[in-house]
């Protein structure tokens, strides 16, 4: 897919880290960008800088995506182009001690419920609602009418402790991969999952200056972590790239999560 000023794209978190980057590296190459995030103030700042518009959404939302969508369509046109960075992280070990009592104390449902929410039903929300505009679209060459880009994580395969929710859903992520791009093959539209690893994204930048370094030395080679600016330059090349599909890469300095 040839990346100008004709493509429209939707990109969801993209108020900040890895989705903001990804806005911010499409925009450049010319391309229409909504940006889709729940962060209202962030969210308009990114969109007023690259050009974009800005939509606001919660992915756990039905109504809300649907919205989103017709407000960036109207803005843009139809979107060939659908990145999915929205979502949420937490680490509950399946079953812990409270520390003053030493009582069991077992995981609060509930949080594994939103992280299923929020990373695999939310991006899958986001993303059949994007397949079904794109496959209206007229082809381009190869007949190829779109693309999709999810996010799971190295923890959809190496998760650590405390992150059973996390991993769960970031491997949900990855295992739907291929079938959702063998679903849409008759309709042009490519499918593929970016697996990143420890990112400087701002979560991890509250982090304490020693857990941060703790983490870059973990990764093998380059020994940092890995910048937002990283993930929006492979995003970019799955879309250059129209043999890439139904793939997944794991972007990650080489690195392979240990227990802790």
């Amino acid at each position: 897919m040839k990346l100008d000023g004709s493509i429209s794209a939707v990109v969801t978190g993209a108020a900040s880290g890895l989705g903001e980057a990804t806005a911010r590296a499409l925009a450049e190459k010319g391309v229409k960008v909504a940006v889709f995030d729940r962060d209202a103030e962030k969210g308009e700042k990114v969109a007023a800088e690259i050009g974009g518009i800005f939509c606001e959404v919660d992915v756990t939302s039905n109504e809300a995506v649907d919205a989103a969508f017709a407000r960036a369509r109207e803005a843009h046109g139809q979107e060939r182009i659908c990145v999915n960075c929205a979502g949420v992280a937490n680490a509950v070990k399946t079953v812990g001690r409270d520390k003053e009592t030493g009582a069991v104390k077992r995981y609060p449902v509930h949080q594994f419920e939103l992280a299923i929410q929020i990373n695999l039903i939310g991006t899958f929300r986001v993303l059949a609602a994007s397949a079904a505009g794109m496959a209206d679209l007229e082809p381009l060459e190869d007949g190829e009418k779109g693309l999709i880009i999810n996010t799971a994580s190295v923890a959809a395969q190496d998760g650590q402790i405390g992150q059973a929710a996390y991993s769960a859903s970031k491997a949900g992520v990855l295992g739907m991969a291929l079938p959702i791009a063998r679903d849409l093959m008759g309709e042009g539209i490519r499918v593929n999952t970016i697996l990143p690893g420890v990112f400087k994204t701002p979560m991890v930048a509250m982090m304490p200056e020693h857990v941060q370094d703790a983490l870059a030395a973990q990764v093998p080679f380059p020994k940092r972590l890995g910048q937002p600016q990283e993930y929006a330059r492979l995003a970019v090349f799955m879309a250059e790239n129209p043999y890439l599909n139904g793939e997944y890469v794991r972007l990650d300095g080489a690195i392979r999560m240990a227990p802790r």
